[in-house]
């Protein structure tokens, strides 16, 4: 494809910053519109597999990540109420050599940093919402709450599971309520006072979870996510205040353990999980999706941001290799759609590492150079034809 070609990309999380880098490393002019005022560290810890890391890798920041985030000894799933040890999984030399990239845990805002360091100065456009998208003849308008208008031959929507651009390649329609609510806090790890416990832990109960893991290789700071039923979500704020109170009694019966942690959390906040059903259109025209945009995961794998990174990089190498925008699209979408819909159906079931795991398909995979699929014939000719 064509170099020159005008590339927009909106949304400046983990999936908009990693396809503007790799894009920008192919060539591409590839500008970001970002609706916040300024990127800052605040949200919450993500983990980040090997998959996602040795793609990242690409991006010459693989070092910056593991200064700023921490190489966990291990990844330990017990029982709520006995302690078990139901799974346990070391990351050593040994695994890292294996998976082809490190397992690290993260502060977003830390790895909003970095990644803001793997796209070209000034190609960032801070305080620019969405509000709409018009088809012209030969580009795509994209119109700004703030009065600005920009034509593009492409359009990427990497703007999470409430994207302005989903609405335009497939409906209008709201994400799902799925019934559960993540209680979420971050605090210094000398409230523990003395108290040890493992880099990452999850906690498996009947209808909840919890897990609580170090985010810096300092150790001085715990992030606590603990997943609860909920019949409803009322209110249209993205979270509202919780309390320390609030998350032990979710919790109360789990191991002594795990409440000698949550005894020390504060600034307790509570999230509704939404999803959508599947819907394996993902192109329009010169638009395009990614990440939670096309496909919203459950936070119950750790895998929301690596299938955001692994699409990025797929895209890229089509729309890199193939000289039309919609052929291109169509290859990343055979290539994407089957590895995306198993990692959703084991979130939603989530299943993932609670008993011994075949891991190495997850983590082994390297969208950097993974088989691109080309669409079948029939595909080809009905998304043509629509």
């Amino acid at each position: 494809m064509d170099r020159r070609q005008r590339i927009a990309i909106v949304g400046a999380g983990l999936g908009g910053l990693a396809v503007a880098g790799f894009l920008q490393r192919a060539g591409f002019a590839a500008t970001v519109y970002e609706q916040a005022p300024t990127f800052s560290r605040i949200g919450a810890g993500i983990i980040l597999s090997a998959n996602v890391t040795k793609a990242l890798r690409r991006l010459g920041i693989e070092q910056d990540l593991v200064a700023s985030g921490l190489k966990p000894h291990c990844y330990i799933s017990r029982a709520w109420d006995t302690g078990e040890t139901l799974y346990e999984i070391i990351f050593d030399a040994s695994s890292e050599a294996r998976f082809g990239g490190p397992y690290l845990n993260i502060h977003r805002g830390d790895l909003h940093a970095v990644m803001h360091g793997a796209v070209t100065p000034g190609s960032i456009s801070f305080n620019h919402r969405l509000v709409g998208l018009e088809e012209l003849s030969g580009a795509i308008r994209l119109v700004f709450d703030n009065g600005v208008k920009v034509d593009a031959d492409i359009v990427i929507g990497a703007d999470g599971i409430n994207s302005k651009v989903r609405e335009f390649v497939v409906d209008a329609e709201p994400p799902r309520f799925v019934g559960a609510v993540a209680h979420r806090a971050i605090f210094p790890t000398q409230r523990l006072r003395g108290f040890k416990i493992p880099d990452c832990t999850k906690w498996w109960g009947r209808d909840r979870h919890i897990l609580p893991y170090f985010m810096t290789s300092r150790r001085d700071e715990i992030y606590v996510i603990g997943v609860v039923p909920a019949s409803k979500w009322e209110s249209d704020a993205p979270s509202v205040p919780g309390s320390r109170e609030e998350l032990i009694n979710c919790f109360a019966n789990f191991h002594n353990d795990l409440l000698r942690v949550l005894e020390a959390a504060e600034d307790v906040s509570v999230w509704p999980i939404f999803d959508r059903e599947r819907n394996d259109c993902w192109s329009r025209g010169r638009a395009v999706l990614l990440g939670d945009a096309c496909h919203p995961m459950r936070p119950f794998m750790a895998a929301g941001g690596a299938m955001a990174v692994e699409d990025a990089a797929i895209l890229t190498r089509c729309l890199a290799t193939i000289d039309a925008a919609a052929e291109a699209f169509r290859c990343y979408e055979a290539t994407r759609i089957p590895r995306v819909s198993e990692v959703q159906r084991i979130s939603i079931e989530n299943s993932w590492m609670r008993g011994p795991t075949d891991v190495d398909w997850f983590y082994r995979y390297d969208s950097c150079v993974a088989p691109l699929t080309q669409p079948n014939a029939t595909e080809m000719k009905r998304r043509r034809a629509q």
